[in-house]
């Protein structure tokens, strides 16, 4: 997570805190409320902290509370009433949690939730735990709850109200990406991209103009950094794949860009290996 060293100090103090046992031992490990801006690292950030401490990316619980804005949303958390449909499949959280006590659940775009999914939520903060619609309770004290919001402070401050804001370790606000931080992110994910190439015993050279290709068409403001790992997929690895799909034994592979074309791959015996 690139540009976000604030929100980086905060998240990392808390946990730290919880992990000393200085925290309360009732509650989560840690309760963070990510704003900013579409793309610029708020579900990264809670990918990070799950592989970070839980050594498993899939340690992330992901829950779109846009699907919770009726106040019946409910039974998707802790599971539909006795004799209704779905009761034997539990809860979509609670079934999660019970079966992967350590992990990060993630509640995205909080402002869209049913404001009845939100005390269920006050709860989890305040108590540590949920009873689901079997009875059974379920501990939340081994996971950390990240919020996120697209929210301005100003729209944040109106929406939140006191008794939730107060039961939140640490509100953080992700800055808006700046043409440097953009850089380093284009340059993180190819190299990333040579790395898995690498991997597969595949040598690979990038010309000077596919991260100027990355860095002009890779940001929006609406979309943050996302149509980044977007073009790479898109143009980048399609071009790759279909070079490698077309040639046999393929040891080194050049990728460039020329204005008017899409980004190709071209074979050569004489390249260098990358990194």
């Amino acid at each position: 997570v690139i540009g976000q060293e604030e929100a980086l100090k905060k998240t990392a103090d808390v946990i730290r805190m919880s992990k000393l046992g200085i925290s309360d031992t009732e509650k989560p490990i840690g309760s963070f409320l990510f704003t900013g801006k579409t793309g610029v690292g708020k579900t990264e950030l809670a990918k990070t902290i799950a592989e970070a401490l839980f050594d498993d990316e899939k340690a992330l619980i992901r829950i779109d509370m846009s699907e919770l804005m009726e106040q019946h949303s409910i039974a998707k958390f802790i599971g539909a009433p006795p004799g209704y449909i779905g009761y034997d499949e539990g809860g979509h959280l609670t079934e999660k949690v019970r079966r992967r006590p350590y992990a990060v659940i993630l509640f995205d775009e909080i402002e869209k939730a049913h404001p009845s999914v939100l005390n269920i939520l006050l709860q989890i903060l305040d108590d540590g735990r949920l009873t689901d619609s079997k009875g059974r309770t379920v501990n939340f004290k081994n996971t950390i709850i990240i919020m996120t919001s697209n929210l301005q402070k100003n729209e944040m401050d109106i929406f939140l109200k006191p008794e939730f804001r107060n039961r939140i370790d640490e509100i953080v606000y992700f800055n808006e990406l700046t043409p440097e931080v953009i850089k380093h992110i284009v340059d993180l994910n190819l190299q990333r991209m040579v790395n898995t190439l690498q991997s597969q015993n595949i040598r690979c050279f990038l010309d000077d103009s596919i991260p100027n290709y990355l860095y002009k068409n890779g940001y929006k403001p609406e979309f943050g950094a996302r149509p980044i790992k977007r073009l790479i997929r898109r143009d980048i690895l399609s071009e790759i794949s279909r070079f490698m799909l077309d040639q046999s034994d393929v040891e080194s592979i050049r990728i460039f860009y020329e204005e008017g074309v899409k980004v190709n791959a071209d074979y050569s015996d004489q390249l260098q290996k990358a990194g």
